[in-house]
């Protein structure tokens, strides 16, 4: 994944958790047929594991490496630049 990805799961779970405690812990209602205190609770839960998710994957890092060979090339109409790319991600 990328840091930016990592950082978005952090963020959503975050604001699940956030979201879930204040439904859980903040509302007071009485519904029949769905319990909010039950969603709310879900959400905080889910929130809470997509957050640890999130900061394993930050802390672990996923790292690539690009290297860009650059050359120049004599062709029968002048000279031309060469650039090759090669993208490589660490093994694991």
């Amino acid at each position: 994944m990328k840091r930016t990805s990592d950082m978005g799961l952090l963020v959503l779970g975050i604001v699940l958790a956030v979201v879930g405690a204040i439904l859980r812990f903040a509302v007071v209602v009485t519904t029949e047929g769905f319990n909010i205190h039950t969603a709310g609770v879900i959400l905080l839960v889910v929130g809470i594991l997509a957050a640890l998710v999130g900061l394993i994957l930050l802390f672990m890092g996923t790292t690539s490496r690009s290297v860009v060979t650059a050359r120049t090339v004599d062709t029968p109409t002048g000279q031309m630049r060469v650039e090759e790319r090669s993208d490589s991600m660490p093994p694991g």
